[in-house]
Parts: structure tokens; C-alpha cells; sequence
């Protein structure tokens, strides 16, 4: 008889200043999960903390649940909190955390991160705010403001606020596949997967007057992958020029057209590696790349593996 697998544990951390729609994202999204995680709350001390509303918190547990923890989630803090020098209460609970314990942090929770020597030669996220701050403060650190998350193996950090539903729903499609993080989505009514970066979120100038979206030449695209789509295609669509039409898609994606329809590509492709039996050669030629060995190359650069170690993770997972 197969032994029943045991539920993972996920700690979320929280800190004086706490963010209180952070810190109950964990708790949301794996919470939805079909019961295949158990979600704790702690404090350094198990104390009450001070957040940055009106409002303080309290947690059921102390930090001690840190060593028990198979994934720690550290939620942000308020900017004014944020110092290279840990308070020795949270140096004391995050050295409490086993080895090879897989660590995520939300927002500007990648400073305590960084602090504690956790990010050194790492590429990492935060909010594209803080961003100078960041590389001032930090700059043994590959920081990347342009994405939502950044998944480096044990260590995974994203941008602000819904980005943590981003990097928490990206976890659940690793450790159970695609299926289930749908199902969470749908559950919690939020997007299973965002396009772009925080560019798109940036404060810009105000646009020209009157300018035309790129969306329905985005959603046209998608029923296309296949094809091979060129910049003066999609222009032709959005009935622009191909300067124009690039201009105005990066400004509303943060990405370039090229570079977005490979991440669509990309996202296709492993959707149908983890739920088809498609060689990889057919899969290419269905999401729109020349060949197998150009899929390989697209989803290493994605994601650091090979198609064929992708599908046998996934596969496991179903």
C-alpha cells in the first residue's frame, strides 16, 4: 500500500510593519489547494505586531514553527522599517530555518532577505519603487525590477502586493501541476498566470491623446501562436505602424512584441508538456516555434530546464 505523502508545511513570517493583504496571501492561495498544504502564521517572539494600517496582528504561533517549515514565506514591511542592520530577534528566527528550506519573500520583504545574506549572487525581485534603493543597499544582488517574481530554486522573491498571488500560484503549478493552480485561480478569482512585468505598472507620462489599445491584437495573437508572427503582422491588426505598434505594446505590456510572444510560446508549451504526450518536435510546431531544438533553447532560458526534465516533474505531480 503506497504511504499517504505528507501535507507541506508553509510558515508565513510576519514583522512589525506588516502589510496585512500580503500576509494573508499565503494563507489564501495554499489554503485552496485541495488541503495539500498546511498554512502557519508566525512572529518573531509570538507576540502581537504593529502593521501599517490601524491595526495589529496576532499569530498563533511563535518561531519556533520556522524549523518545522518546508517552504517559509516572509511577508513585506513597510519602507521606513526597511534597514541593512536585522533587529536580533528576526536574525534569531531566520537562522531557526533547516537547510535546503524552500524561502519566498513578497515585496519589500527581499531586503530581509538580503540582510540576512540570503540573496548574495542571486537574481531577485522587489517593488519597482524601492528598486534604487535596493541595488544602493544591495549590490551583490542580480536585481531584476522588470518581472513579477523571480523563482531561483530554494530562494524565490516578487514584486509588490498581487505579485505575492503570482509567485504563490506559480509554486502550487510546480509542486502539483497545472490543473490544480487553475483550480486555486478560479477559486480565488484571479488570473492563473500575468503577462509582462512590472513595467506595465510603472508610472509613465500621459500617453497621446486618443491612442489605440494593443489588447485585441494580444487576444488575436494567442488563437495564432502557431504562425509566424512578425512585428509587421501584429501591427497590421492593430492597424498602426510598426514603430507605433511596438511603442504603445511595450508601454501597456512591459515587454517587446518579440519577447512577449515567446513568453506566450514558452507558457504554451508547458502546458502541453505537462498535459499532453506530444513529442517535443510537435509541441514546437504547435506553439509556434521552427523546431525542437528552438523550443529547448526558449524554455532553458525560461526556466532553466530541459523539456524533457519539465514533463517528468509535471508528470510525477499529476
Amino acid at each position: 500500500m503506497q504511504a499517504q505523502q505528507r501535507t507541506h508545511r508553509v510558515v508565513v513570517l510576519a514583522l512589525d510593519g506588516v502589510y496585512p493583504f500580503e500576509l494573508g496571501i499565503p494563507s489564501r492561495i495554499f489554503g485552496a489547494a485541495d488541503g495539500h498544504y498546511e498554512i502557519l502564521t508566525c512572529t518573531v517572539d509570538g507576540l502581537p505586531v504593529h502593521t501599517n494600517a490601524d491595526f495589529t496582528v496576532g499569530a498563533q504561533h511563535g518561531p519556533q514553527v520556522l524549523a518545522t517549515a518546508d517552504t517559509v514565506v516572509v511577508a513585506p514591511v513597510a519602507p521606513d522599517r526597511i534597514t541593512t542592520e536585522l533587529p536580533e530577534a528576526v536574525v534569531a528566527a531566520l537562522a531557526l530555518i533547516r537547510p535546503g528550506t524552500r524561502i519566498v519573500s513578497i515585496c519589500t520583504a527581499a531586503f530581509v532577505l538580503a540582510a540576512a545574506g540570503l540573496l548574495d549572487g542571486r537574481r531577485a525581485t522587489t517593488h519597482w519603487q524601492v528598486a534604487d534603493a535596493f541595488r544602493r543597499m544591495y549590490p551583490r544582488v542580480d536585481l531584476d525590477p522588470d518581472v513579477l517574481f523571480v523563482d531561483d530554486g530554494r530562494v524565490l522573491t516578487s514584486a509588490g502586493a498581487a505579485s505575492g498571488v503570482d509567485v504563490c500560484l506559480h509554486l502550487v503549478r510546480k509542486d502539483h501541476g497545472s490543473e490544480l493552480a487553475n483550480k486555486v485561480a478560479r477559486r480565488c478569482v484571479v488570473p492563473p498566470f500575468r503577462d509582462g512585468g512590472q513595467a506595465q505598472y510603472i508610472e509613465q507620462p500621459v500617453p497621446e491623446s486618443g491612442p489605440a489599445s494593443t489588447a485585441a491584437t494580444r487576444a488575436w495573437a494567442l488563437e495564432r501562436l502557431d504562425e509566424p508572427l512578425a512585428l509587421a503582422d501584429l501591427a497590421a491588426h492593430a492597424r498602426m505602424s510598426p514603430r507605433t505598434f511596438a511603442r504603445r505594446f511595450q508601454g501597456e505590456v512591459g515587454l517587446s512584441p518579440g519577447r512577449w510572444l515567446i513568453q506566450q510560446r514558452v507558457g504554451h508549451a508547458r502546458h502541453l508538456l505537462e498535459a499532453s504526450d506530444l513529442s517535443v518536435d510537435q509541441i514546437a510546431g504547435r506553439v509556434g516555434f521552427a523546431t525542437g531544438a528552438s523550443l529547448r533553447q526558449h524554455l532553458h532560458a525560461a526556466i532553466g530546464v530541459s523539456p524533457q526534465a519539465y514533463r517528468r516533474t509535471f508528470q510525477t505531480a499529476r
